[in-house]
């Protein structure tokens, strides 16, 4: 599947914040996502984000 900078995503983990949705800020090898509830700012890599995201 393709991402791009910008795209909103819900991965099937919250985050303690309380919400699942993230902004994708990087693409690449790992991706840097920004949570929409919170702003924090995590990098994880391309198959582990892969396998987290639940849609798009």
């Amino acid at each position: 599947m393709d991402y791009n900078i910008g795209d909103i995503v819900t991965l099937k983990k919250g985050h303690p914040c309380g919400t699942n949705e993230w902004e994708i800020i990087r693409v690449g090898a790992d991706f840097k996502l920004k949570c929409r509830g919170c702003n924090h700012i995590i990098m994880i890599p391309r198959k582990t984000f892969e396998k987290s995201v639940k849609k798009r």
